[in-house]
């Protein structure tokens, strides 16, 4: 038992290189994550409870700190956790930490009720101050092979798909 207790950590493999240029080995890498989840979960608390950004960042903080406080070896933590290496995550968190700050200040969850936005119908002129994305048509290519899966999938060939007649150029306006 004492052997166990003492010899555990001293066995336990010393990660060399994380093979990601700029990212140095965290030794302590766990400990570093426990107290960055446990600070993300303190910080996301001035978040308003209802907000979906709360939600999913307490969701995934709290689903990896679990992780954490039950495994002791860095590659079981990675290996549960399958979103990269510890000091990878440890990145992340600090990143997450910044962005709370900054949702905090931006405040994007207290649009008043009384606020109004403008709404564009599809067939309304738009204002020169908007920009129009429209996406160009696709390849041939495309079309042929989702002609080929249809095929594939069912037994009586669907109808011929044609590319669009517009092109990218045209469907822009003159000026």
């Amino acid at each position: 038992m004492f052997l166990r207790v003492i010899g555990r950590p001293l066995l336990a493999r010393v990660k060399q290189t994380t093979g990601i240029v700029g990212l140095d080995v965290v030794p302590n890498a766990r400990q570093v994550l426990i107290e960055l989840y446990n600070k993300t979960l303190k910080e996301v608390e001035a978040i308003p409870a209802d907000e979906g950004y709360r939600k999913a960042v307490e969701h995934f903080t709290r689903q990896r700190l679990k992780v954490c406080e039950e495994e002791e070896d860095w590659e079981v933590i990675e290996k549960r956790l399958a979103c990269g290496q510890v000091e990878e995550l440890i990145e992340e968190a600090r990143d997450e930490l910044t962005l709370i700050g900054k949702m905090i200040e931006w405040d994007p969850w207290g649009v008043p009720d009384d606020y109004e936005c403008e709404v564009i119908e599809n067939d309304a002129p738009v204002p020169k101050h908007v920009p129009l994305h429209r996406p160009g048509p696709l390849p041939e290519d495309f079309y042929k092979t989702l002609e080929s899966l249809q095929e594939s999938s069912t037994r009586t060939p669907p109808p011929p798909v044609s590319p669009p007649a517009a092109t990218s150029s045209e469907s822009l306006p003159k000026e």
